[in-house]
């Protein structure tokens, strides 16, 4: 019986020791359900996974443009082509930055880019597309308007520039002269770039405060960005008068602005018939050679090497 009782006890003693093991410790945290939702953290991840393209993305789509672009522009010197690219849209739309990303790798001598000022007093009494007129492309050549004559439609209607009877005027000529552009042989392709209010507000909000772009923020952007309704109104009557077969309007949405690029460049390319321009092969000739020559050591000033 004694033996018995010994065992029994160590037996209990065993419990109680098991039974503190499973007990949590006074400060010991109380773990989670493995099924409760943890609260949310802001997405640290690329833009691409979010919808976007990321910088190596975009970079790798444009430069196949590029070469395709260059391409376009080697036919068009060879077969004498006219082409008249109008890039018009709101304001932070991304014009510039379109225009920037279409000229990078082709010839200035080739492509050219027009921004015209406001008129001077002597233009303001021209014919209204006078000034534009001498800009128009010659054979081999590609003109791209950073903002055109439909600015008459645009920012002098809704700003009051222009009397109402005069802007009708020009939106009942305007497709007469596109008209007359087209029939001397120009390839004529008008580009609207719209963007959302909420995306223009974002984007003038970033120009306040960044040195590199202050200078896109003028007196008259401020006074553009609180008449959004006026400026659609401006926008419709455009469409409607001036979109036509000769001369259509093709829309971009421009809220994705890498998107936007690759987007009106691939369909640029669309609208330009061309091929490979026919090339001799390129091979560097021999340099030569004059083992009699010192270079000398010129009285000049260099820049200072900081980087």
């Amino acid at each position: 019986m004694a033996k018995e009782d010994r065992k029994q006890g160590k037996e209990a003693a065993k419990g109680e020791k098991a039974a503190k093991a499973t007990k949590p410790a006074k400060n010991a945290k109380a773990a989670k359900p493995a099924a409760e939702a943890q609260p949310a953290k802001a997405s640290s991840k690329p833009a691409a996974e979010a919808g976007g393209l990321s910088n190596k993305e975009y970079a790798r789509e444009l430069k196949k443009l590029h070469v395709e672009l260059v391409k376009m522009q080697e036919w068009i010197k060879h077969a004498g082509l006219k082409v008249c690219i109008v890039f018009e849209g709101r304001d932070t739309a991304g014009k510039g930055g379109t225009i920037k990303a279409i000229t990078e790798r082709v010839s200035p001598r080739t492509f050219r880019v027009i921004a015209l000022p406001a008129p001077s007093d002597r233009e303001k009494t021209q014919m209204y597309v006078q000034r534009y007129l001498p800009h128009l492309p010659a054979a081999g050549e590609v003109v791209i308007f950073d903002r055109s004559w439909y600015n008459r439609t645009g920012v002098e209607r809704v700003m009051g520039f222009t009397e109402e009877k005069v802007v009708m005027k020009f939106l009942e000529d305007v497709p007469k002269v596109e008209k007359s552009m087209v029939d001397s042989g120009i390839i004529l392709i008008k580009y609207w770039l719209e963007v959302s209010p909420d995306e223009q507000t974002k984007r003038l909000s970033a120009r306040i405060d960044d040195g590199r772009k202050t200078w896109k923020l003028s007196p008259m952007d401020l006074k553009s960005y609180s008449k959004w309704y006026d400026y659609s109104r401006a926008r419709d009557d455009m469409f409607k008068y001036t979109h036509t077969a000769w001369a259509p309007w093709i829309v971009a949405n421009s809220d994705d602005k890498k998107k936007a690029r690759l987007n009106i460049i691939r369909d640029l390319l669309s609208r330009v018939p061309y091929k490979e321009a026919p090339r001799e092969k390129i091979r560097l000739p021999k340099r030569q050679k004059d083992p009699g020559y010192k270079e000398p050591k010129h009285v000049v000033e260099y820049v200072r090497e900081r980087y």
